[in-house]
């Protein structure tokens, strides 16, 4: 976060975009199975066929927000999904 606000400080921008993410592509079975294995909670879903205008595949190109701001992902999906949910579960507690 004070990376961000440096970096825009310093090239008088109010207003940036930067891509975060892995870097590489991750499929929603995998996220699914990343949040099964963490939580230890069986999701009920479908596969079903892929709709018209569905993307085949994207991922994050870090390459602007590592040049910028010298940003790395440390974490793997896993341990992303492990955060995350940690984070969740704290909003519901009293």
């Amino acid at each position: 976060h004070v990376k961000a606000l440096n970096y825009a400080d310093e090239m008088n921008k109010s207003v940036d975009v930067f891509n975060v993410g892995t870097g590489n592509g991750t499929t929603v079975l995998e996220v699914i199975r990343a949040f099964e294995n963490i939580n230890g909670i069986k999701l009920n879903y479908k596969i079903g066929q892929r709709r018209p205008g569905d993307i085949e595949q994207i991922w994050a190109d870090t390459t602007k927000v590592s040049e910028a701001l010298g940003w790395k992902p440390q974490y793997g999906v896993e341990d992303m999904m492990k955060h995350a949910w940690a984070w969740q579960q704290g909003l519901t507690k009293p």
